[in-house]
């Protein structure tokens, strides 16, 4: 007997031991997340993602709500009036010459806004019941980590992340007894949800996408599926699994769409033979990867603290091959209603400005998803052109789904003409910033040839000169008549402009020099750009910019263009002036929060640095909710707009986290120029591993108002052109000073790939 008790003293010491509590290393860091309360509100919650699956951690009702949610969660109708013979530009341009302009409302606008679908849709959420542990005593969201954690003063715990790189999240509760499980709770699909009281632009009730309510079903004793059917042969599933280990549960959850392969209850019990600790320390080697490619310090710690939630957030939603940044990414609103504007893909600016922080960032490969969505979504978009443009080449639809085709909406805009030359741009900006010459080859050029292709025979020449039948500058006049212009609004003669000039540049770089010059040929062709009496860019010719609007289109030769800029000369300074001056003269009244962001940018690139840091420090403190997400209207009470409702949407999160990098680095001249827009009382500023084009890697250090040093990496080679940053003259140390030419205050290098370079001043 003596034995048999030994044996088994031992065998529950080796259990008591295997079963060890689990706790997750996890650092604090000065620009974390935190507060001493959950968030009541989803759009108020602690964010984690990983670019496909996300979830928001927050308080509903007497639980604790994790919401699920995954980027190809989708319903994809097909709009009935986007196809056949009338879906066509000849027909829209044949109703504006008539002046008749309800039909095309009608036909393009109202199944938008009145049908359901397309649209993004929700997951689910996993939801704990945590009445029995008390009030909380503080909620933290380690950036660093990606961890949220939650403690309560009864002492129980919860810590949960989204892996970095699986499509799988994981929780840790600690300090419960037994009988606690958690729930997994699915969206209302078969009655109407009434949220009121907050103005979000969330839209229509989840009721009308006409779903049959999904089922969750138990699997064993610790595992629920949740099956979803969605329009068509559409269907997603969720499903959670955990352990009781002593006084914790344990447990990992997935979601999965019918448009992969991968189940998730395969996931799940993956993740769970996995362990959560192996899945943590993967985890945690991604992040750090991450956040070891740039780093800034600055003076200003609101700014600097909302750069950091910034970044914090592209780590969440972008990677190397997801979809592109929707409206609100993998943080669909969790309120059973469908999302602001359906969380669909506007490229009217806000996928565009989504990517924006990603160049200088020095984080090419997060932000390459959206490039390749858009190369593989090609022949969609060539359909679409050749149906509605009656071209060849490609345009893509300014409002569109996850696979890309479009939506409708306001017309001007969501079948815009010049939607693919902003998004080329981006293609250009891969290039630039990478100098990879497969890439090069591969896909730039051969976008933007397609663009161009479909531009020249879109356009018309009148009199020598090159326009478009009909031009729109987004979103002036709304959806009306009168927001159709005659004459070539500066919006689209600046990407017009943009789409042959970058077409020949990467022409040229492959050296086919016919092409190279028919498309100079045909910029030559295009109008120059109009201006008013006071110097600054018009909205459109007699239609100068007279009123406070929220969108900057007409400026965008100036930002984020570069087609007008300070370093040309004169010219070009005093129309930036002027254009500047207009925005300031007429006031914020009718801004939203990406209009301060994108201020921000235009600022930087005017040298103002005074001004730069006003417009962000504006968004940051009125334009974001607690949790750093951006909801278009003023918050604050100040008057800063009188755009005062809260719908959630990314772009000017990541326009403000460019607009810091504008003022810390700039390359778009082809000469480096570091701290060019910085307020003159940043004395202390320092940046590492922000990428200038050409392929450079920079880190500067500036003490006491003046530059100290200077260290940048060719990662490719080539000529290196540094606009002299010292209060004197700039010397190469510890290399050949010979090899160092100064023409104008610029200092010239030829590089060596992978070669470091670091400059100081000459004493």
């Amino acid at each position: 007997m003596r034995k048999v008790l030994c044996l088994v003293s031992l065998l529950l010491g080796v259990l008591t031991s295997c079963q060890h509590e689990v706790f997750l290393p996890v650092g604090a860091d000065e620009y974390d997340l935190s507060s001493d309360s959950l968030a009541t509100r989803w759009d108020e919650a602690m964010p984690l993602g990983n670019a496909t699956i996300g979830s928001l951690v927050w308080q509903k009702r007497n639980n604790l709500r994790i919401s699920i949610d995954r980027s190809d969660l989708w319903d994809l109708r097909p709009t009935e009036e986007l196809t056949g013979d009338g879906f066509s530009f000849a027909w829209l341009y044949s109703q504006v010459k008539k002046g008749d302009y309800a039909p095309v409302q009608e036909r393009f606008d109202d199944p938008y806004s009145i049908n359901p679908g397309p649209c993004k849709i929700p997951g689910a959420g996993m939801e704990l019941p945590i009445q029995g542990l008390g009030r909380v005593n503080r909620v933290h969201l380690y950036q660093r980590q990606a961890v949220c954690e939650v403690v309560w003063q009864s002492g129980a715990s919860l810590q949960c992340f989204v892996h970095a790189e699986k499509p799988v999240g994981w929780f840790v509760l600690s300090g419960v007894e037994e009988g606690l499980e958690p729930l997994l709770v699915p969206p209302t699909y078969n009655e109407e949800t009434q949220v009121g009281g907050v103005n979000d632009h969330s839209s229509q009730s989840l009721f009308r996408l006409g779903y049959k309510q999904g089922t969750v079903d138990r699997v064993g004793e610790q595992k629920l599926v949740y099956t979803q059917p969605g329009w068509g042969d559409f269907s997603y599933s969720v499903a959670l699994k955990w352990k009781r280990q002593g006084h914790q549960l344990i447990g990992a959850w997935s979601a999965t769409s019918s448009l992969v392969e991968q189940t998730a209850s395969d996931l799940v019990d993956e993740a769970m033979q996995e362990g959560i600790e192996d899945a943590y320390e993967s985890h945690q080697a991604w992040w750090q990867r991450f956040y070891a490619q740039s780093r800034i310090h600055i003076p200003d710690k609101v700014i600097e603290r909302q750069y950091y939630n910034e970044l914090y957030k592209m780590g969440s939603i972008a990677r190397k091959h997801s979809y592109p940044i929707s409206l609100q990414a993998i943080w669909t609103a969790d309120n059973g209603k469908l999302p602001p504007w359906k969380g669909d893909f506007h490229h009217d600016l806000n996928t565009q400005l989504s990517y924006w922080p990603f160049y200088i960032g020095n984080h090419l490969e997060e932000g390459y998803g959206y490039l390749e969505t858009l190369w593989n979504q090609r022949e969609t978009h060539k359909a679409y052109t050749q149906h509605y443009f009656g071209t060849d080449g490609l345009n893509v639809p300014g409002v569109c789904t996850l696979i890309g085709e479009p939506m409708g909406g306001w017309s001007q805009y969501a079948l815009g003409p010049t939607v693919s030359a902003w998004l080329a741009q981006h293609f250009y900006l891969h290039w630039k910033y990478s100098q990879d010459p497969v890439f090069l080859r591969e896909r730039a050029y051969p976008y933007l040839k397609d663009v161009a292709t479909y531009l020249e025979q879109f356009t018309v020449l009148k009199d020598g000169v090159r326009t478009l039948p009909l031009s729109s500058s987004p979103e002036y006049n709304d959806n009306s008549l009168e927001a159709w212009f005659r004459e070539m609004t500066n919006f689209d003669r600046a990407l017009v402009h943009f789409a042959f000039r970058a077409s020949a540049e990467l022409a040229t770089a492959l050296e086919l020099k016919e092409e190279a010059a028919h498309w100079s040929e045909l910029e030559q062709q295009l109008p120059d750009f109009d201006i008013d009496q006071h110097g600054g860019l018009t909205i459109a010719p007699g239609h100068p910019y007279a009123h406070s609007h929220r969108h900057f289109s007409h400026l965008m030769a100036i930002h984020p263009l570069g087609l007008i800029d300070k370093s040309h000369g004169e010219r070009d300074a005093r129309i930036i002036d002027a254009s500047l001056a207009a925005l300031d003269t007429y006031g914020s009244d009718w801004w939203t929060g990406y209009s301060f962001s994108w201020v921000g940018n235009m600022k930087a690139r005017a040298f103002d640095g005074e001004g730069a840091s006003a417009a962000l420090h504006d968004f940051a403190a009125c334009f974001c909710l607690p949790n750093g997400f951006h909801v278009n209207g003023d918050q604050s009470g100040t008057g800063k707009s009188r755009f005062t409702y809260r719908p959630f949407t990314l772009e000017g999160n990541m326009a403000f986290a460019s607009g810091v990098q504008e003022m810390l680095l700039q390359s778009h001249t082809g000469v480096i120029r570091v701290f060019p827009a910085i307020p003159a009382d940043w004395h202390d500023v320092d940046f590492e591993g922000l990428r200038a084009m050409g392929a450079f890697l920079v880190e500067a250090h500036q003490r006491g108002g003046e530059v100290s040093s200077v260290k940048i990496t060719a990662e490719r080679g080539g000529l290196l052109r540094l606009q002299n940053p010292f209060m004197g003259d700039a010397k190469l140390l510890g290399g050949d000073q010979s090899r160092v030419t100064v023409r104008e205050g610029v200092i010239e290098v030829m590089t060596q790939p992978g070669e470091v370079l670091e400059f100081g001043l000459a004493r």
